[in-house]
């Protein structure tokens, strides 16, 4: 089993120790508290933090069901594909069960206890149950794809016995967990940390790893394959899109509120993050794809990793480092449904059963 809670944080500090409920939060100097002072905020009138709402309630709309979902076409999809490519799906579908419960407890141990905005906190509920949908849209792809037990069992533990899905999840953990024992953000070196964990939470896990897993998932289908899969994982990949683009809200609000906080050395740590992820990912896509496989191999998904890394790192308005162009011409031209060109255009509509549109603000 991975270690957790590490002694010391990436940024070389210690686990702060339990503070007493008594403190006081820091204010600004005009008497308004920054969104990560201390506390817990509960007054939603006057509304501070009006984006945060917003988005809530577009989340609300974008409602869907795994009963929704049909993977009746794949498992005779599966019987026709190669060992090769039977042993990528199954390494896929093992992450996807394994990476969602890793974001659900962050956001319960840290982000809902530090974030103090009662706005913000409405979102993290709703992505909280999201969470909860995609963690059993795996399991129903694990059952479905899996019939024997054994096997269903060996993937549930990946993070165990699958050395480079234990990996990604070392990484997660060395980036995040550091801030779950802190009960209050007490100082700068705090709210750094808690930085960290934010930013390796958008833009490392649902911006880097479920990314590149959603490749893998949109290759078969450009091969028309996997329909149902694909089908299940559009929403999915309209949720992460929503949960990336709130992160970002909530580190841009940080940025303003305090500036001095993204300073040369924050910006280095983010971007030696970002480089262990595109890393950790590489060796994923090495047991994957193994030698290499029709239009999927290690030195594309190589090109389509930094891709997407640079666009994080420009995001967070740092310097990209890599400069790749995306090499998956099926990513660029299928479509996806309405989902339409991941690279340049935004999604939008994807709505089940309400009107209305949700525009994201981050280009994938």
């Amino acid at each position: 089993m991975p270690t957790r809670h590490p002694t010391t944080a990436p940024d070389g500090q210690r686990s702060a120790p339990e503070r007493s409920s008594s403190e006081l939060h820091t204010t600004t100097t005009t008497g308004e508290k920054n969104l990560l002072d201390p506390g817990f905020e509960l007054t939603l009138r006057p509304m501070r933090y009006p984006d945060f709402y917003e988005r809530y309630r577009d989340a609300i709309k974008n409602t869907w069901t795994v009963e929704e979902v049909d993977l009746h076409s794949d498992v005779a999809d599966l019987a026709k594909m190669t060992a090769e490519e039977q042993h990528l799906i199954g390494r896929l579908v093992a992450f996807f069960a394994t990476g969602d419960s890793i974001v659900a407890n962050n956001l319960v141990l840290t982000l809902y206890k530090h974030i103090n905005s009662p706005e913000a906190r409405l979102y993290l509920s709703r992505q909280l149950f999201e969470e909860a949908v995609h963690v059993q849209f795996y399991l129903t792809l694990l059952d479905t794809y899996l019939p024997d037990p054994e096997d269903r069992a060996a993937a549930f533990a990946a993070v165990e016995n699958i050395p480079s899905i234990r990996e990604k999840a070392e990484f997660c953990f060395k980036w995040m967990d550091s801030v779950e024992k802190l009960d209050r953000l007490e100082s700068k070196a705090d709210r750094r940390r808690f930085l960290l964990n934010l930013i390796c939470f958008a833009a490392c896990i649902e911006g880097l790893f479920f990314y590149g897993a959603f490749a893998y998932v949109y290759w078969f289908r450009s091969r028309g394959l996997l329909h149902g899969l694909a089908t299940g994982t559009n929403w999915v990949f309209r949720d992460e899109t929503m949960h990336m683009s709130f992160a970002f809200e909530v580190v841009d609000t940080v940025r303003k509120e305090e500036p001095e906080l993204f300073d040369e050395a924050l910006q280095e740590q983010v971007t030696d993050m970002l480089k262990g992820a595109v890393e950790a990912e590489l060796q994923f896509a090495r047991d994957l794809c193994g030698d290499g496989l029709p239009g999927m191999n290690t030195d594309s998904m190589r090109e389509y990793l930094q891709c997407v890394a640079d666009q994080r790192l420009a995001r967070l308005g740092f310097a990209p480092v890599y400069g790749s162009e995306n090499p998956f011409s099926f990513m660029e031209l299928q479509g996806v449904q309405e989902l339409t060109n991941f690279f340049e255009r935004r999604p939008s509509a994807y709505q089940v059963a309400v009107e209305g549109s949700v525009s994201f603000d981050d280009e994938f």
